[in-house]
């Protein structure tokens, strides 16, 4: 059941440099360096990029994470209803 499911989304500034933005998708996602720079990537690029998906209860953890260097971050249901 996908409803169930949240995602997490980071949002571009000007303030957070890219390689912090990476080590702290490496700390709250625990994903690889490929991964995170990709994501941060797009985040810069686009604007805003989806970085995790999981429980309500554990992207907000994440969110709360990625949040400590200044980076906006957003949890919403990974599909509209």
């Amino acid at each position: 059941m996908l409803g169930g499911r949240y995602k997490v989304v980071i949002f571009d500034n000007e303030h957070t440099s890219m390689d912090e933005v990476v080590r702290i998708l490496i700390e709250a996602t625990r994903c690889d360096v490929q991964e995170a720079y990709i994501e941060m990537w797009e985040a810069h690029h686009f604007g805003q990029s989806a970085v995790h998906f999981a429980s309500e209860t554990t992207c907000l953890a994440v969110a709360d994470v990625i949040g400590t260097v200044g980076v906006k971050a957003e949890v919403a249901k990974e599909w509209d209803d």
